[in-house]
Parts: structure tokens; sequence; C-alpha cells
């Protein structure tokens, strides 16, 4: 029996010493966006509460995230449930959209951290979620909420970017060389202010387009190769201002019908956006003016080589397209952020 009470003494005093260690430890695509459906979204997470209609609720859900590293484990679960939500929703372009503007407020020239903007998760609250170029965003963080609250150990900023690597991936593009174990913001008055991300329709469309990706650190080669995933998704006048409430290509869906796309099949990740600007030979695609410049502007046109044209180019050679995207896509997705640990991790090693 002594030995037992001794036993239990030292057990007592070693929690007691351990006790505060323990509480220590304790915590572009610029694309108009489409509207996916909704409805089957909470069959296929696990048991999650329906989110509310209010963006304002989602804020307030979401800022309870810690700023931590994200968990491997958990990332690499969720991004098949990403899958199977992509299977079921069609939300491929709304998820890309979602990543592309979470990183595209960066600005190269601000060294501190979050103030320069970029793949932080600031997108997730309302102040930055209500920016006139993220209209329509407020669905894509309902249909990945679900994903978050099912996996807690991972952030929005590395969910976001998952999601939007996914939804490439899965509609046919290239495998993207993601890195992740970026950090969240943790609350609204971090978030960006407004008027970082490319507006559709500016009066000198090709410098618009430098201004604002040069101010990211992109390069020209890197501008086309982005502006090609406008091949996934519509444009919606009811949000952006642009394109027709319908056409043959997007009036039956899937996903909610109406928009205008850029491309026929405008759920597959392929070369076509390039085709179908240089040709403007269908009045139901849509060409935005930044669209018209990639193949209307001198120095667009030429490439270091002073022998191709980059969106020619693409138009004739996928696998070119598909290995300049990736890579642009990659370097687009960790602009601004702050990793942990710093050199970030790839899911590949897990």
């Amino acid at each position: 029996m002594a030995e037992r009470l001794a036993a239990a003494a030292t057990l007592r005093a070693a929690a007691i010493t351990a006790a505060p260690s323990a509480r220590r430890t304790g915590r572009a695509f610029f694309l108009p966006s489409s509207s996916p459906a909704l409805a089957r979204v909470a069959l296929r997470a696990a048991a999650p509460p329906r989110l509310p209609q209010r963006a304002t609720t989602v804020r307030c859900m979401a800022a309870s995230a810690t700023a931590t590293a994200s968990d491997p484990a958990q990332l690499k679960t969720a991004r098949e449930d990403i899958k199977e939500l992509l299977r079921t929703t069609h939300c491929h372009p709304i998820l890309v959209r979602l990543g592309w503007h979470d990183a595209g407020t960066y600005d190269k020239n601000i060294k501190e951290w979050p103030q320069r903007g970029g793949a932080n998760g600031s997108l997730r609250f309302d102040a930055e979620l209500k920016h006139g170029a993220n209209a329509g965003l407020i669905n894509a963080l309902k249909l990945i909420q679900p994903i978050k609250d099912k996996y807690p150990s991972i952030t929005f900023a590395d969910l976001f970017q998952l999601a939007s690597a996914t939804a490439i991936e899965e509609a046919g593009g290239p495998k993207i060389p993601m890195k992740y174990g970026r950090v969240d913001v943790t609350g609204p008055e971090q978030c960006p202010p407004e008027g970082k991300l490319p507006d559709a329709g500016p009066s000198s469309p090709a410098d618009h387009l430098r201004e604002v990706f040069y101010r990211m650190g992109l390069d020209d080669k890197e501008i086309v190769a982005l502006s090609g995933a406008h091949t996934l998704g519509r444009s919606r006048p009811e949000r952006s201002g642009w394109g027709k409430p319908e056409t043959k290509y997007t009036k039956n869906g899937p996903g909610a019908p109406g928009g205008q796309s850029w491309t026929p099949e405008w759920l597959k990740f392929d070369n076509s956006y390039f085709k179908e600007i240089k040709e403007k030979r269908d009045q139901d695609l849509l060409v935005l003016p930044t669209d018209a410049a990639l193949f209307e502007d001198p120095a667009f046109k030429v490439t270091s080589d002073t022998q191709n044209v980059y969106a020619e180019k693409y138009a004739k050679d996928q696998d070119a397209f598909f290995k300049d995207y990736a890579e642009a896509h990659a370097k687009l997705s960790n602009l601004g952020a702050e990793f942990s640990p710093p050199q970030g991790f790839s899911l590949d090693d897990y």
C-alpha cells in the first residue's frame, strides 16, 4: 500500500509540473464566378452544421481559426473530400477563384506580414468578401466551410489553395507543385484594402494587367499563362457586369444555369481558351477586354526568345501551356504567405 501511495504522489507531482507547459502549447483566377449547386454539400461532409446565409455569421465562425501550420494528414484527407465536392456540385471555377483572390492581394513592395496581403486566409472575413471583385465568393466559402469544420487542424489559407489546385487537377489540368503550411491571419482588421484585384474592363487593359500582376512580382509570361484558367467557368452579369445572362453552353448547367463562358466545355481545363480568344468566332463565348489584350498587346506578343507569341504558343501547344500554368499557379498560391515550417511542406512527402 505504501508503495502504491508513493507512486500516486509521484504521478500527481509530475502532472502539476507539466501543466504550465501544456497550457503554453495550446493555441487574377480572377474569374467572375458561377453559382454552384449547394444542396448536396451537407450530405458529403461529416454531418457539419448548416451554414446560415449571412456572411457576417460565416465571418464569426471563421474567426476562431488558429494561426498555426496545417496538419498534413488532415490536408490529405480534406483533399479527398474536395474531390467529392467537385464531383457532386461542379464547383471547380469558383474554388479556383477563391484561392486566386485570397493570394492576389499581395504587394511585393510591402515586406511585413500580413500587411503585404497574399495567401493568408483573410478572404474568409466579411470585410474582404464584400469587396466588389469578390462578389459571389460567399458561396465558395459556404461550400468548403463544412470541410474546414471537419478538419480543424488545417488553416483557411491552406484550404483555399488546396481547393484551388485540386479543382484545376480534377478538371483535367496539370498537377500543381503545391506546398503547404500557410499561417492564417486572425481578424478582419488584417484584411487588405479594396482595389488589389484585376478589373475585367479597364480603359487600358494591357497596362492594367501589368500594373496588378507586376505588383505581385509576376511577369508577362505568367500573366498570359494564368489567364488561361478562364477555360473554366462563366461570367455572370449580375455579379461582374460582364457576359450574357445565359447561352447555349450554360442554359442547362451543370450547376446553376446561366452566365456566359469563355469556352464551350467550361468545366474542362485545357488550352481551348487561347484558341477561342484568337478566333473570336462564336458570339456565345465571352471575350473580355483583358482577354483580347493577350493577342493584341505588342509586349505580350513577343516572348523572351522573340520567336513565339505566348498566347499563340499556348493555342498550339497544350503541353507548353500546362507546364507554364502549373509553375505560375504554384507561384501565385505562395504569394505573401507566412509558412510554418518556414520552408513549407509537400503532401507528396506524407
